[in-house]
């Protein structure tokens, strides 16, 4: 589940952003807890201000685990960053928390490209966009956006979810949701 930043969030998800395997591969670091109420306080500010979309992702017992963000929103389209908190590794939570970012970025916020920077070194994010089926490579479709990401060397991948890949991934040439289709 996904609720919008919430600042009596914010110790839990600096006690698990500050885990090694975590701190590396966030993008907005914070060195103590009150560092952190303050970049979240900041990130509820800039949304307030349309600047980003950003959500606390919680496990079925309504804990925050992590967050997930769209940054750097420009002619309906932005940069995907999240992250989940190590003892909720491997649980499918960043690929429901994706799944239900993608819908409301999509269908209510009218969002048309959802771009992933991952750093060549970081294995785990590299694989995580892999298995999601509707993910394009970008360094070709997008050669401005990847020159501005490695500006000065190579350090990023591109990866694109574009809206209408989404839409056809769940809907298809028939505009019938998959699901609906199995049903039918």
């Amino acid at each position: 589940m996904l609720i919008k930043r919430d600042l009596h969030d914010s110790k839990p998800l600096f006690d698990l952003m500050i885990h090694p395997e975590v701190f590396p591969y966030v993008r907005h670091k914070a060195l103590s807890s009150d560092e952190f109420y303050f970049l979240t306080k900041q990130m509820v500010e800039a949304e307030e201000n349309g600047e980003l979309i950003s959500r606390t992702v919680l496990d079925e017992w309504t804990q925050p685990i992590g967050t997930i963000n769209l940054f750097d929103i420009e002619d309906n389209k932005g940069f995907l960053a999240t992250w989940i908190g190590q003892p909720y590794f491997g649980k499918g939570y960043n690929r429901m928390a994706k799944e239900l970012f993608f819908e409301e970025l999509f269908f209510q916020l009218d969002i048309e490209a959802v771009f992933m920077k991952i750093r060549r070194t970081n294995i785990r994010s590299m694989k995580a966009a892999l298995k999601i089926p509707y993910v394009m490579m970008a360094n070709e479709l997008f050669p401005d956006v990847l020159s501005r990401i490695n500006h000065d060397y190579e350090v990023y991948d591109l990866f694109v979810i574009t809206k209408e890949q989404y839409l056809f991934h769940y809907y298809g040439e028939s505009g019938q949701n998959k699901e609906e289709m199995l049903e039918a």
